[in-house]
Order: structure tokens, then C-alpha cells, then sequence
């Protein structure tokens, strides 16, 4: 709980911390564990979410797992999926996105289209059936599939269950950024085994995929949408989804980027500038500082300063 040593809850668990651990490895060898409830809260930045925060005792559940399947399953991903990944991250898939954008355009000689897509309420659709089958052609070991389905049923965005299965994974867990990378790991590996794309990027929910072709873009967009209905159950959010040339600027990862230089997201720098309106801490100038110098921003630069 690196960080978070000053919270209570954090606190209260460390006062009878090795008895509370003993209770945990006791409740995990019996196969008497059970995941507690959450607290949920909302947030508002950048857009409003709704997180679930598990107990400290179920968080360093959460660690323990992911230390030990993270490096097993990082192997099986792509190289070119970037969110919660170690030495990835949203700088990179941005750079990456560039070096195809001069790949794809020949130096910006040639056409560049881009199909941007955007996976309709990511998290609240994971199909947990789904991940489960996932999970077992990966892993045989009885006791570690039991503990991984104790922790993903333990929340649900369909209580009933009826229509479509179980679905949800809660955004909050340390747990669930690894396994929504497990999930989409069979979309990556399809796009690039059977639709053979060579320039898709993916982070987290946002995907894109260049090509000299449009036509080609919208060929493979059919069966894009019809593998993830059939096999995941995912959608597309139907008003994120386009097909725009490079020079015409396309939105990704809180950047609009065009052939030789990208800017800031008009949204991104109205909220930037209202947050610094209302504390101008040195701190939070120099973190906004670190954010602008991955992008052309010399004018929004002396506008802070």
C-alpha cells in the first residue's frame, strides 16, 4: 500500500497486521474466502466515473495476485497495447502512433487514414463467463482459477444476470486493469493473426488503425464490430467511431494529432487552465509542465506562465 500508509483504514489493518494476514492465509487455504463488499464514490475528472474501492484486506489480496500472473500473461500481450503495462504507457503509444502515421504516409507523401474506435462501457460489459473461459485455457491450476473467480464475481453491473450473464469488472482494482487486458488480449491477437493489421494501437478501451487504404478500413471495420458482439460481448460507443485522414487531424489519447505535430485536446486545456485558475501551485504547474512538453504547446506554455 505504498503511499496510503497515512489513510485510516490502511492504519486500522496495520495495528493487527500479521494477525490479519494469518486470517486471510487461513480464509485462503480453507477456500473460505470471500470478497467484502465495496464503497463506491464518484469522480469527475476527466469525465465522471464511478470507482469501487475494495477493503484493505481484499487490496492486498489484489497485489499478491496480479504480482504473480502480471508477468505470465505480459508475454502473451502485444507489443503495441499500451495501457497498464510496465514501460508502456500513453507517451509511448503516442510516439508509436506517430512513427506508423510517417510509416503509413511514406513521410507524409502519401494518404494517411485513421479508423478510431471507442468500446461502449468498457468495464461495466466485460462478460465475467467469458473472461472466466479465457483465464482457464491459461491457467490449469484449480485453486488459483477458484481465487480469481472469487474476486472477479464479487461485483456485477447486471444483477440479474438473465439476459446477458454476469458482466462488470469494478474500476478501482488493481485486479481488474490486468484482466481487461487478458480479455482484450483475443481482440489484439485477432486483429493481428487473422485480420493481419500491421499498424493497430491499442490503450485500454481506445483502438485505432492506419492504413493508405479507406476502403480497407471499412472492410475490416465489419468484422471488428461482428467479433466483438459474437465473441466478447463488447460494442463500439457508435458516436466514437470514425474514419478521418491524419491531416485532418484525429482525436487519440487526449491529443489531436496531425502529420508533424500534435496539440492539446480544446476540452483538456479549458480544464487545465480553470484547475490552475483555482490553485496556481508551483507543483501542479510543473506537473501540467511535464504533460505539454510531449506536444506542440509554446503558446499554452506563456499562456501559464
Amino acid at each position: 500500500m505504498c503511499g496510503k500508509r497515512n489513510r485510516k483504514d490502511v492504519q486500522e489493518f496495520g495495528l493487527n497486521l500479521m494477525r490479519n494476514i494469518i486470517s486471510l492465509h487461513t480464509d485462503l487455504s480453507s477456500k473460505t474466502y470471500k470478497h467484502s463488499e465495496y464503497q463506491s464514490f464518484n469522480i469527475s475528472d476527466p469525465k465522471p466515473r464511478n470507482i469501487h474501492k475494495a477493503s484493505v484486506r481484499d487490496r492486498l489480496l489484489h497485489h499478491a495476485i496480479y504480482r504473480v500472473l502480471y508477468p505470465y500473461f505480459d508475454k502473451k500481450f502485444i507489443a503495441d497495447s499500451y495501457s497498464c503495462r510496465l514501460n508502456r504507457g500513453t507517451h509511448k503509444a503516442m510516439n508509436r502512433f506517430r512513427e506508423f502515421s510517417y510509416k503509413v504516409s511514406k513521410n507524409n507523401t502519401k494518404q494517411c487514414w485513421i479508423l478510431k474506435c471507442d468500446i461502449r462501457k468498457f468495464f461495466a460489459s466485460i462478460d465475467q463467463d467469458i473472461l472466466m473461459n479465457i483465464l482457464e485455457k491459461h491457467i490449469q491450476d484449480t485453486d488459483t482459477l477458484w481465487l480469481l473467480n472469487e474476486v472477479i464475481s464479487s461485483f456485477h453491473t447486471n444483477p440479474t444476470g438473465l439476459a446477458y450473464g454476469v458482466t462488470g469488472l469494478p474500476l478501482g482494482n488493481l485486479t481488474s486493469q490486468l484482466l481487461v487486458n487478458v480479455y482484450m488480449n483475443e481482440f489484439d491477437q485477432y486483429v493481428k493473426q487473422e485480420l493481419r493489421v500491421k499498424y493497430y494501437i491499442r490503450y485500454a478501451d481506445d483502438f485505432v488503425i492506419l492504413s493508405q487504404n479507406k476502403n480497407h478500413l471499412i472492410y475490416n471495420l465489419r468484422y471488428i464490430v461482428r467479433y466483438l458482439n459474437n465473441e466478447l460481448k463488447l460494442s463500439l460507443h457508435p458516436s466514437k467511431v470514425s474514419i478521418k485522414t491524419l491531416n485532418s487531424g484525429v482525436d487519440f489519447l487526449g491529443w489531436i494529432h496531425f502529420p508533424n505535430h500534435r496539440i492539446l485536446r480544446t476540452n483538456t486545456k479549458r480544464r487545465m487552465m480553470k484547475k490552475l485558475r483555482e490553485n496556481g501551485d508551483y507543483q501542479i504547474k510543473q506537473s501540467y509542465f511535464g504533460l505539454l512538453k510531449h506536444g506542440n504547446t509554446y503558446k499554452l506554455k506563456q499562456k501559464m506562465l
